[in-house]
């Protein structure tokens, strides 16, 4: 079976899944959730079940107990399933295997050879001895002193000090899963790079995603770029491309990152802000370096808030030169485009997810993923010759530039799927190390000068983090392709080398293993004569062309983000000198944004900023339509969207079932959201069980909102101030809501009044008419949001 077989099969598995729930329904006339959480915790529920208390706790005490330790008790899962990592295990590539064999543990070559797992198996130390007792450290007597010779107690305290590692500087905070790409055809022509050899040829991938200046405890939603790293495990050895969510950067050498780092991180002396960019070393130093102006641009719009990282384009941010059989070499810039198109939040919205569900992004991949949602990615690569990159207006080695699309067309190559969780987070999503001076053959290096500097950074900074040099002896760092060279010891080494031979040439040995001539990499020969010299090119000078670009593009509502963002974040720097020096600078970009910008901050616009060229070449357009969020709207649906439905003792209980069937064969994600969790009691004595409430999930973490029918609920719901803050939330962040019979009062009490005048996205039905009212709620949903509602809200 292919994957792409596997995938659809398991689709069809999850909606037999959904009809399985819905005629247990009939059988209790429970109306569930289907929400893959709530599920997997009614299936553990019986095995749970069968410990209901710890039954050796009183053994722990007395001599007699002491020296005769009982045995552990277990409890035999009905399914193996029941004590999995994840539902996704046998979800497999070359590089991922199946799932672990229940009571091995193979450390001793896909990563089956490290999985474990511990099914009636006893506990050991990490040398194997068996534990017999893991509630008391030894004493000399009950009552005595603990002694040194308790090994097994220093072995557990020792291993607990230092199970952290350092976090990574930048990119601290993320999330990964595994997957696969598939080539579409073969780009012979321009690379003899192995996962484009040929048509439908697939490669194992591991894909991270994460913030970049939030550290590892910090929050999900921050407004920061996000980082898109993409690990393959190709015929040819590992391939990482490292990128981020926005197709440039805010410097153009890498001389300056740890500038910028220093500068957006919390500042030393008292180590705030935590994940933000909006206080005063930040804005300091990107005020004095306007080649920052058009990442800020992207950071400061709706792409520095997405709604989730499998609704965020990836870019390879840099030049990067294809390479083909005959050596000839043509560039390129490295395009992912989700299949679910690109999304974001609101501000207002992505604060209030922060202190709900800090883990907001990472939880909703997770969640996807273990539902048979699996994420995909088309790869679309803008080719283009030296030649015509001469002839632009900008420099292509310029990481503050990008190549709009309306100049260099994306041609798609293939499309990369995210189909398995990992088994372990700190062994595969913490211990992936990317690197850019990952390449194949076929792959090469431009003289980009941001990337020279992360080819060195990112081996280095792995040394630091991973132990060693042989952090790419970690099994999920380790190539499917084989290994061979006279690299030896060093911490952590895991290879045991065969022979005496360690260098090269030898013979030893027989002169192996030998250097492979051209069937290796090969750098391409590019013919360099200038002067050695510290300097950027004279195209690097121009600095606001793209970021007008930028700004024209967007829609009214997206320009107004970006204004109300710099408003936000200026309004934080307490310097008033740093803000007017910003503003001088955006005046360089948009009179309009600048204008807006100082009217929020009760200042006048300045003098615009001196640009550092006075006659740069023009700009070869002045609006391109692909750099609005909007232009990506992806495939029209809502798989995969959750969906708050409110519910209290007395609620309309057949037009909820009838719409959660509905809902569901769409593929969203129905929650039953009440005061509290548990069982409700419908108006002609039906159970509905609220698997959230309105405390433990706010209005903020869901995609749509529905309002019950019945007058006792209606009036219970109302009273409840949490009920009437979910729905100005929804309405305030331009969420569809259906109000059913009774339940459009609900919008009243909220203040929504303007809502019975035909509002977008608020839509009206009675408790009875949900054949022809969900389609239209189906189809309102897959609008993601309602954006002109900004301009009516409650109290405006």
């Amino acid at each position: 079976m292919s994957i792409k077989k596997a995938s659809a099969k398991s689709r069809q598995a999850k909606s037999k899944g959904s009809k399985s729930v819905t005629s247990e329904q009939g059988v209790d006339s429970v109306l569930r959730s289907n929400d893959i959480v709530a599920m997997q915790g009614r299936a553990s529920d019986e095995l749970v079940g069968k410990i209901p208390y710890n039954s050796l706790k009183k053994r722990e005490h007395g001599h007699a107990n002491a020296v005769v330790p009982p045995p552990g008790v277990t409890a035999q899962p009905d399914s193996s399933a029941l004590t999995a990592s994840t539902l996704t295990e046998s979800a497999m590539t070359a590089k991922t295997g199946g799932a672990a064999r229940l009571g091995s543990n193979a450390t001793v070559e896909s990563l089956d050879r490290v999985r474990v797992d511990a099914s009636e198996q006893p506990l050991t130390t990490n040398q194997g001895v068996p534990v017999s007792d893991n509630q008391n450290s030894l004493k000399a007597g009950l009552r005595g002193p603990s002694l040194l010779e308790d090994f097994i107690l220093r072995e557990k305290v020792t291993h607990f000090d230092h199970e952290r590692i350092p976090e990574r500087v930048v990119h601290a905070r993320g999330s990964a899963a595994h997957g696969y790409f598939e080539a579409y055809g073969a780009l012979r022509k321009y690379t003899r790079a192995a996962p484009f050899a040929e048509k439908g040829k697939i490669t194992p991938v591991f894909a991270r995603f994460s913030t970049v200046a939030g550290e590892r405890g910090s929050k999900d939603t921050a407004r920061d770029a996000r980082g898109f790293a993409v690990k393959l495990y190709t015929d040819e050895g590992n391939w990482d491309l490292v990128g981020n969510n926005i197709p440039v950067f805010f410097i153009q050498d890498a001389m300056k990152f740890p500038d910028l780092v220093h500068a957006i991180k919390p500042e030393p002396h008292h180590g705030m802000p935590q994940a933000g960019s909006a206080h005063d070393t930040f804005w300091d130093f990107v005020s004095l370096m306007p080649e920052s102006t058009h990442m800020l641009m992207w950071v400061m719009s709706d792409r520095g808030i997405p709604r989730s990282y499998r609704m965020m384009q990836g870019f390879g941010v840099h030049t990067f030169r294809l390479v083909n059989e005959q050596g000839e070499s043509v560039f390129c810039k490295f395009h992912w485009k989700p299949l679910l198109g690109t999304h974001s939040l609101v501000w207002d919205e992505a604060v209030k997810i922060a202190g709900a569900d800090p883990d907001f992004h990472r939880r909703d991949l997770w969640e996807a993923i273990e539902s048979g949602e699996f994420p995909e990615w088309e790869l679309g690569l803008q080719i283009f010759t030296e030649e015509e990159a001469e002839s632009f207006s900008f420099d292509v080695l310029d990481s503050t530039k990008l190549i709009p699309e309306e100049m260099v067309p994306l041609t798609p190559v293939g499309r990369m799927v995210l189909n398995r969780n990992p088994d372990n987070f700190f062994a595969e999503t913490e211990q992936v190390a990317f690197c850019t001076a990952h390449i194949i053959p076929g792959i090469d290096f431009s003289n980009d000068p941001l990337l020279a500097g992360r080819i060195h950074s990112y081996v280095d900074t792995q040394i630091t983090r991973l132990g060693g040099a042989n952090f790419h002896e970690l099994p999920i760092n380790t190539p499917l392709a084989p290994v061979q060279n006279n690299q030896r010891d060093g911490i952590h080494r895991q290879s045991l080398n065969r022979g005496r031979v360690a260098y090269e040439p030898n013979s030893l040995a027989g002169g192996c293993p030998f250097q492979a001539g051209t069937a290796g990499f090969v750098s391409f020969p590019e013919n360099n004569t200038e002067d050695k010299v510290r300097g950027k090119p004279a195209k690097f000078a121009e600095h606001y062309a793209q970021a007008t670009l930028f700004f024209n593009s967007q829609t009214a509502v997206e320009k107004a983000h970006i204004a109300a963002a710099f408003r936000f974040e200026l309004s934080k720097v307490e310097v008033p000198a740093i803000r007017e020096r910003m503003l001088s600078s955006l005046v360089n970009v948009s009179t309009e944004l600048a204008a807006e910008v100082a009217a929020g901050l009760g200042m006048q616009v300045p003098a615009a900023m001196p640009k550092a060229i006075a006659d740069a070449e023009p700009a070869e357009i002045s609006v391109s339509p692909a750099l609005s969020l909007t232009a990506l709207p992806g495939e029209r649906g809502i798989r995969t969207r959750q969906i708050a439905v409110l519910v209290e003792d007395g609620v309309h209980h057949a037009a909820l079932a009838d719409l959660h069937l509905a809902l569901t064969n769409a593929g969203a994600v129905v929650h039953f959201v009440g005061p509290r969790v548990g069982l409700f009691t419908g108006s002609g004595e039906e159970i509905i069980e609220a698997n959230k409430s309105l405390e433990n999930a706010p209005g903020v973490l869901f995609d749509a909102l529905v309002l019950p029918d019945g007058a006792e609920a209606v009036k219970a719901l109302g009273s409840n101030i949490d009920t009437l803050d979910c729905i100005k939330d929804q309405f305030r962040h331009g969420k569809t809501i259906l109000a059913l019979g009774a339940g459009q009062a609900l919008l009243e009490m909220a203040g929504i009044a303007a809502a019975r005048d035909k509002v977008p996205g608020i839509l009206l039905a009675t408790g009875t008419d949900m054949i022809e009212i969900a389609p239209v709620f189906i189809e309102a949903i897959a609008a993601h949001r309602h954006p002109s509602r900004e301009c009516d809200q409650p109290g405006k």
